[in-house]
């Protein structure tokens, strides 16, 4: 007479005990969108300048040159001062992953944040340092724009590709030429581009 084998259930496999990468999560996951409106950002802006603390101004200015210009978290920390004309209200924009290079104009409540933070800030070459005053880490300014999120009640975790994203959103729902969108945001490939201008409410204005 044969032995009955009963299977037991087996435990699942961890990906710490498998040596195995967690899985990542999609942002669909996470996320209903990936961009942040114009309303949300100010939001966020406000609600770093209520956090108080001496980096209060400085993390408002960042989450404002972030959607202004639509800047990436490694082109934040590399700003320096020196890409800054005040007196022709002028911005030298230089992007990072081949990035076409450009120049943006400068507004009023822009540039007096900025002059504001220059004076609190002290003497150094880049625009977003930290507490002993270097530069920013790319870390630091994922954690900034995570907590300003939070802090404004964005139903959705934010992160500073967001703003450039918000940045691309809103120029597409003025109605900006997708060519000069691309010039804006420093794209080589157009069709990275194309997503603002299909995502734009503008498109369907009066169906």
């Amino acid at each position: 007479m044969s032995a009955t084998v009963i299977a037991l259930p087996q435990k699942p496999i961890s990906a710490k005990s498998s040596n195995l990468p967690p899985v990542k999560q999609p942002n669909k996951a996470s996320r209903v969108r990936e961009y942040l409106t114009p309303t949300e950002v100010e939001k966020m802006i406000n609600a770093a300048r209520r956090a108080g603390g001496r980096m209060a101004a400085r993390d408002a200015l960042l989450i404002l040159e972030a959607s202004r210009h639509g800047f990436r978290a490694a082109e934040l920390v590399a700003l320096r001062w020196d890409q800054f004309d005040f007196a022709a209200g002028t911005l030298h924009v230089e992007r990072v992953k081949e990035g076409s290079p450009s120049t943006h104009y400068l507004q009023g409540p822009e540039i007096r944040a900025l002059k504001a933070w220059r004076r609190q800030q002290g003497e150094s070459a880049y625009v977003f340092t930290a507490m002993a005053g270097k530069p920013m880490t790319t870390r630091t300014v994922h954690h900034v724009v995570a907590e300003a999120g939070k802090a404004a009640g964005i139903p959705f975790p934010t992160h500073p590709h967001s703003l450039r994203h918000a940045c691309g959103y809103r120029l597409a729902n003025e109605g900006r030429a997708t060519r000069d969108i691309q010039g804006y945001l420093g794209h080589k490939n157009m069709r990275h581009t194309i997503s603002y201008t299909e995502l734009a409410a503008t498109r369907f204005k009066g169906f």
